[in-house]
């Protein structure tokens, strides 16, 4: 995938075309994200331990790979044309 296809998809799912659908989909999966990120980012301010860093595999496992892999197994599963 070139440079120029992948800023054509990112144009289309910016524009007006996407179903309805698919628009509160995503817009749950990226609320997802950004809820576990918060949650991550209260609890390791809250730690009792001395490192209060942001856990990103936290963040990964519990807020990027359950909100995305649905769209993965669609991916895979969906028909060919």
């Amino acid at each position: 995938m070139n440079i120029q296809e992948l800023k054509e998809k990112i144009l289309y799912i910016f524009s007006n075309e996407l179903s309805k659908k698919f628009k509160i989909y995503f817009t749950l999966s990226l609320g997802w994200v950004i809820l576990i990120g918060y949650l991550t980012w209260w609890n390791g301010l809250k730690s009792p331990l001395l490192d209060k860093s942001f856990r990103w595999d936290e963040w990964f496992w519990f807020g990027v790979v359950p909100a995305f892999s649905p769209y993965i197994f669609y991916l895979i599963w969906k028909k060919k044309d």
